[in-house]
């Protein structure tokens, strides 16, 4: 695995408009860099060195379709080791493939040509795929759904369905990456969670008018659930910028949950009765 710590200060502006977030810290840690752009009917070669645009960019010939290839190599003045690892990579791009169900990737590896491989990643199902894997479930369905909100720019995309153990698995993404610290598309959907088995509760008489409702921490045992969102200006806080701070998130998402998840509900009543019959026996425990 490759392992940096902070580029050299003079590295870290060297890049041009060419590129942009993440392409750009691969330019600015790497040795050299060269990119080939196939657009608009013409192939493009743009080279760099240690972030340094080499010359200006070259048409090379025609180009009967479009895309982009990166080839690049780790700078081994920033990094320990320039050792790529197969697992890490595949895990990554597993990961990016769940959360895009539009995408292909194939990782392939021909470092020893005695020996090489590849694998593809693909998931036209998106999260309701991944959750699809998971072991035990309490009931047949992957509730999921996806949705688009003007007011939060960008769109809302949920994975859940309750398994037979304790343990709760919620995991939430803003735009691909990993918000370990979770944010206000976490918070908004544990608000929906909990408003949908409320109502659902009450329409069935399980909950009389006199109980409180459901809260979101009575609601995670068992639950295995995804929470992404793509958003066109993500906000973070926190040290590591895991934490998504964008306030109108919350209350799409919450709606969103709430809607999605009370028609399910109404729609399975035999499957909705075996999760409000695991969440009590759980609340009791």
């Amino acid at each position: 695995m490759l392992r940096c710590g902070a580029p050299p200060a003079d590295r870290r502006s060297l890049f041009d408009c060419n590129f942009s977030g993440g392409l750009a810290v691969v330019n600015a840690l790497s040795s050299s860099l060269t990119a080939e752009v196939r657009r608009d009917g013409a192939h493009w070669m743009l080279e760099y060195e240690q972030g340094v645009p080499v010359g200006m960019p070259a048409r090379t010939r025609p180009a009967d379709r479009s895309g982009t290839v990166i080839t690049f190599r780790p700078d081994a003045e920033i990094f320990e080791t320039l050792e790529f690892s197969f697992g890490t990579l595949a895990d990554r791009f597993r990961e990016v493939a769940f959360l895009n169900g539009e995408l292909d990737i194939t990782l392939t590896d021909d470092r020893d040509p005695a020996a090489p491989r590849a694998v593809r990643f693909r998931f036209p199902g998106g999260l309701r795929d991944y959750i699809a894997e998971q072991s035990a479930p309490l009931h047949p369905d992957v509730i999921g759904f996806e949705r688009e909100y003007s007011e939060m720019e960008g769109t809302v995309e949920v994975a859940l369905r309750w398994c037979d153990c304790r343990d709760e698995r919620i995991a939430s993404y803003a735009n691909s990456l990993p918000t370990t610290g979770g944010g206000t598309h976490e918070l908004g959907f544990r608000d929906g969670l909990a408003a949908a088995l409320t109502t659902y509760a009450r329409e069935r008489q399980l909950l009389s008018p006199s109980d409180p409702e459901f809260t979101p921490t009575q609601l995670g045992a068992g639950l295995t659930a995804v929470v992404s969102v793509k958003l066109d200006r993500p906000g973070f806080e926190g040290a590591t910028r895991d934490r998504l701070s964008n306030e109108p998130v919350r209350a799409c998402v919450t709606e969103a949950v709430r809607e999605h998840l009370t028609a399910w509900l109404r729609a399975n009543p035999a499957q909705a009765t075996t999760v409000l019959a695991w969440i009590s026996t759980a609340a009791r425990h």
